[in-house]
């Protein structure tokens, strides 16, 4: 890529996680190309479609997110290295308003550009869920897919101004839900 089209290119993936940050993952395009002070044409160069426009935005913080799975894995409590990764799972999906329909819609479509990613959250978690199984610290009921679902779930509540106040409480119950003696 050349140097001007890489600094496009990276340019409108800031103004973008600005923009998606504040109106949600059904951000305006056009929006993004005005404030970025590009042709609506430049936007569509680099990102064909809004899903190619959020996989680039999202990849960094889902990377981060298996990422931070692969460090807890080894150095942390089985349970204690579920619950940290669950809460900043669902963390970063409440960042992205409406991002949970499109990664529930991504997780079951192999075509679809946020899948690999999606896929790799998925498995991130499932690995920390089945260590805690392994310990005996989480239900054994459950798998990664159940996981990865409660995330869309309670990023969810955290979109809805109504049970935006009961968000944190709401969580703890999944979470005591999730691991076996947590209160």
């Amino acid at each position: 890529m050349r140097a001007d089209a890489k600094e496009n290119y990276n340019h409108l993936l800031v103004v973008a996680r600005d923009v998606v940050t504040e109106q949600g993952a059904n951000a305006s395009l056009r929006d993004i190309a005005r404030r970025a002070e590009v042709s609506h044409v430049t936007l569509l160069r680099h990102f064909p479609t809004r899903e190619a426009l959020l996989d680039a935005l999202l990849r960094k913080s889902l990377e981060e997110l298996t990422a931070k799975a692969d460090e807890l894995e080894p150095s942390t409590l089985p349970g204690e290295a579920l619950l940290d990764w669950l809460r900043d799972a669902v963390g970063f999906v409440q960042v992205y308003s409406g991002v949970v329909t499109m990664m529930a819609t991504a997780i079951t479509d192999p075509d679809s550009a946020l899948h690999a990613s999606c896929e790799n959250l998925r498995n991130a978690g499932e690995r920390l869920l089945k260590r805690a199984q392994e310990e005996g610290t989480a239900r054994k009921d459950m798998k990664g897919s159940d996981l990865f679902a409660l995330i869309g779930a309670l990023g969810w509540i955290g979109d809805q101004q109504s049970f935006k106040p009961r968000a944190e409480y709401l969580f703890d119950v999944i979470a005591s839900a999730v691991l076996v003696g947590r209160s």
